[in-house]
């Protein structure tokens, strides 16, 4: 079983008791999700202001997440030396900083070069928050607070989502430069905040060469590759057809602010999802069950989203929204279960923060091949109705791993213990 020592080394196995600060720790996640999510409710108005195609537009959702494509690993030794809190905070400041630089973007490169800033600074958030928050949990707690965690995600595309659609295409008061500097600002004053609350790590930095022991020792395990490749099988889906879903239905002739409403309350049933995922694991619910039941719904789920042609039923899109819902609903017991599981798949003299580093660089190569993908299918066969193939293909693959990976005896133990 690993240890629970936290990846500053010489951390405190021990989270401070009734210790609260884990809600910031999910603010500030929430606040660098948004980052990415403040894309979807304004691409039209960027496409139009800009000129990009549909294929650039894939890759502008997805090249927020280059930097933890290249850089996953890496920061997970940066974080070793210079500690979780001030990583968390850097990463707030990187993701402020070029989301303002990004305001004044007036070509596609410009508004790529800074998404990628923002980049760096979502990666260096996600890379410490679940570390962070295992560290000043109480034990009774984590599974509760890990849950909440993968929540992260869910909720920052309800409140970015909505956010964007009615400050863009409903009460239309502002531009989308005006809505990337909105997001700068709240960016920075998560900083001080963090500071505030969230408790200092004990001990002394990590020395470079102890820390890529540990990065090395963790690397070399077969666990957390097994759940960067799960993880990555849904991300792989749920960045793309949540990050589309304003497109696809914009396709079908729905437009304006019920567009964005239906998009942002499929990403709260999400959060929803992950919530439920972390109560279920609190439970004793086996993580290899919850994983195995995400990956069948989105099966099933994106069949029917992508395959008929919901235009030509009375009512076919409001079905198409259903089962948009249901996938985002149900397979948020993937990341819920798989980050809890993360958490703990470091070997007993490895790195929690390197194995989160890993996740993050193939979950994240996921998320920006996703987009690229989906659009790349569309604009092949002129419409949305193979897209299934992509989707379904993930599935398969990260059920076959979930059903011969994740029924370990540990597994149960560290997740319901």
């Amino acid at each position: 079983m690993p240890s629970s020592a936290g990846p500053q080394g010489a951390v405190s196995a021990t989270p401070t008791p009734g210790a609260r600060a884990w809600i910031i720790v999910l603010v500030c996640g929430v606040v660098a999700a948004m980052h990415v999510w403040k894309l979807p409710g304004a691409m039209d108005f960027i496409r139009a202001d800009l000129g990009m195609s549909l294929v650039q537009a894939g890759a502008l959702l997805g090249i927020v997440q280059v930097a933890s494509m290249i850089l996953g690993l890496a920061s997970s030794l940066f974080c070793e030396r210079i500690g979780l809190r001030t990583s968390l905070a850097l990463g707030l400041g990187l993701l402020g900083g070029g989301s303002a630089l990004g305001a004044a973007a007036e070509h596609t490169w410009m508004l790529m070069a800074t998404r990628a800033v923002e980049g760096i600074g979502f990666l260096l958030v996600t890379v410490v928050a679940p570390p962070l928050i295992r560290r000043i949990t109480p034990a009774e707690r984590i599974n509760t607070a890990m849950g909440w965690w993968s929540a992260f995600q869910g909720m920052a595309v309800f409140v970015a989502v909505l956010a964007s659609t009615l400050l863009l295409s409903g009460a239309e008061v502002v531009s989308w430069h005006a809505w990337w500097l909105i997001m700068a600002v709240l960016s920075v004053l998560m900083i001080p905040l963090a500071l505030w609350r969230i408790p200092t790590e004990s001990g002394t930095a990590v020395r470079v060469g102890e820390a890529l022991r540990r990065i090395g020792r963790t690397v070399s395990a077969g666990m957390p590759w097994v759940c960067a490749v799960i993880f990555a099988c849904y991300t792989l889906q749920w960045g793309a057809i949540i990050g589309f879903l304003p497109t696809i239905f914009g396709d079908a002739g729905v437009h304006g602010v019920w567009v964005g409403a239906a998009t942002a309350v499929v990403g709260l049933v999400n959060g929803v999802g992950n919530v439920i995922g972390g109560r279920l694991l609190q439970r004793g619910v086996a993580p290899r069950w919850l994983v195995t039941t995400g990956m069948i719904a989105m099966i099933v789920t994106t069949v029917l989203i992508f395959a008929p042609d919901w235009t030509q039923v009375p009512g076919g899109l409001w079905v198409q929204l259903v089962a948009a819902a249901v996938f985002s609903g149900i397979a948020a017991l993937i990341p819920s279960s798989m980050t809890r599981v993360g958490v703990d798949a470091a070997p007993a003299d490895g790195s929690p923060a390197a194995v989160m580093g890993l996740m993050n660089q193939v979950y994240n190569g996921a998320n920006f091949v996703g987009p690229v993908l989906l659009t790349s299918i569309a604009t092949a066969v002129g419409g949305w109705h193979l897209s299934w193939t992509m989707t379904v293909t993930a599935a398969v693959i990260g059920l076959v791993l979930a059903l011969v990976f994740l029924r370990r005896p540990w597994l149960t133990v560290n997740v319901s213990g």
